[in-house]
C-alpha cells in the first residue's frame, strides 16, 4: 500500500497587471476504500480575499477563490499525500446476475443511475454502437468483466496517444476514425461505448503514478489524467483506464467522478485585461512514492505522512490525524474563515 505524493502547479502569466475573477478548482480527492488523504494543501499566489469549498451534485469537492488585487502572474499549487490501496476487480465478486451481459440493474440502482446511462453524443451512423458490439462476438460466454477488460486493452493496443492542449474533447466517432487522441478522448469513447450497452459509466479526472508498480512507465504522467468508471453490481464503481490498460485503481488517484467531461475541469476562471496581455499558462504535475529515512519506498496506512511546512500564502490545508482515521482538521499554521473543508 504505497504512499503517493502529488504536486500539481499551474501558473498563468500576463504581459502587464490584470484583474482576476472567480476561479473554481477540483483538486482535493474524496477518501474511499482505495485512497485516503494523509495531507492536503492548496497554495494560491496572489492570495485571494475569499476561499471556500462546496460539494457538487456528485459529491466532489470544489474550491472557489475570489480575488481583489491585480498581478502579472497567478499561481496555484495543489499538494496531496495519499495512502493508496490498489483494488482490482474479480469476476467472482460480481453479483451473480451481472456476471454475464446483458443484465438488468435492480430497480433501485436503475433509478439512481439513469442519467449516467444516457448517451451524450450523436451516433447517427452507429459507428460507436458497432464498435462496442464487436466485443460481444469475442466473448461467447458473455462475461461482463472480460468484455470491459477487452475494450480497455483494445484502445491501448490499437490507438495512438497524441497530447493535445486545446480545451474540449473529440467526438467518439472521430476518435474511432482517427484511431488517436488524448486520455480524455479515450475516456469519452469508452464511456459512450459502455453506455451503448446499457451500462452506467462516469468520467473520472485525477492523476496517474508513473512509472507503474511493475516498473513500466504510464502514459499521462506529468499532467492531469482521465479514465472511466463503470457501475457493476457487487463491485460498485469499477475503474478502467483505456489509455494505459489499467483495470482497477492501481496507480490511479481519483479526484472527481462526473456524468460528462466538462464537469470535471481541474481549474477554471476568468481574468480582466486585453487579449494580448496573456502570455499563456504552464502546468506541472509530479507524482512520486514517499520514501522512508533509509530511502526505501514507504508503505502502510499506519505510518504518519510527512509534509513540507506550509508557506505563508497557503490558505487551505488539512492533515489526517493518525490516531483518528476519520478526522480531518485545519492546519493551525494559517486558520481563516475559508478553512471550511
Amino acid at each position: 500500500m504505497p504512499v503517493l505524493i502529488v504536486e500539481h502547479v499551474t501558473t498563468y502569466r500576463y504581459r502587464r497587471v490584470v484583474g482576476f475573477g472567480e476561479h473554481r478548482m477540483m483538486f482535493r480527492p474524496r477518501d474511499s476504500v482505495d485512497q485516503r488523504i494523509l495531507d492536503w494543501s492548496l497554495t494560491i499566489t496572489p492570495r485571494p480575499i475569499e476561499l471556500r469549498s462546496v460539494c457538487d451534485p456528485f459529491g466532489n469537492l470544489v474550491s472557489i477563490a475570489r480575488f481583489a488585487g491585480r498581478a502579472r502572474e497567478l499561481s496555484f499549487t495543489n499538494r496531496l499525500v495519499i495512502d493508496h490501496t490498489p483494488v482490482e476487480p474479480k469476476h467472482d465478486q460480481l453479483a451473480p446476475y451481472a456476471r454475464s451481459w446483458p443484465f438488468t440493474y435492480s430497480q433501485d440502482d436503475a433509478a439512481d443511475l439513469g442519467r449516467v446511462r444516457e448517451r451524450r453524443y450523436d451516433d447517427r451512423d452507429h459507428v460507436v454502437d458497432a464498435w462496442a458490439r464487436g466485443f460481444l462476438h469475442k466473448h461467447a460466454n458473455g462475461s461482463t468483466l472480460d468484455l470491459l477488460i477487452d475494450m480497455t486493452r483494445e484502445i491501448r493496443r490499437s490507438f495512438t496517444y497524441s497530447p493535445r492542449y486545446e480545451e474540449g474533447v473529440q467526438e467518439p466517432a472521430r476518435t474511432l476514425a482517427l484511431r488517436n487522441g488524448t486520455c480524455r478522448d479515450y475516456a469519452v469513447l469508452m464511456m459512450e461505448a459502455v453506455r451503448s450497452l446499457g451500462l452506467a459509466s462516469r468520467f473520472v479526472s485525477g492523476y496517474v503514478y508513473s512509472p507503474g508498480a511493475d516498473g513500466t512507465a504510464h502514459i499521462g504522467g506529468g499532467s492531469t489524467h482521465a479514465w472511466v468508471e463503470v457501475f457493476l453490481p457487487g463491485l460498485g464503481w469499477t475503474e478502467f483506464d483505456p489509455t494505459n490498460a489499467i483495470i482497477g485503481t492501481r496507480d490511479l488517484i481519483r479526484v472527481a467522478s462526473v456524468r460528462d467531461w466538462h464537469q470535471a475541469v481541474p481549474l477554471s476562471g476568468t481574468w480582466t485585461g486585453f487579449p494580448a496581455d496573456s502570455l499563456g499558462m504552464s502546468v506541472s504535475v509530479t507524482v512520486s512514492q514517499q520514501r522512508d529515512q533509509t530511502g526505501k519506498e514507504a508503505a502502510g496506512p499506519g505510518e504518519a505522512a510527512t509534509a513540507e511546512a506550509a508557506q505563508p500564502q497557503t490558505i487551505l490545508s488539512a492533515k489526517r490525524d493518525q490516531t483518528r482515521p476519520d478526522a480531518a482538521t485545519p492546519s493551525p499554521a494559517d486558520r481563516s474563515p475559508a478553512d471550511a473543508l
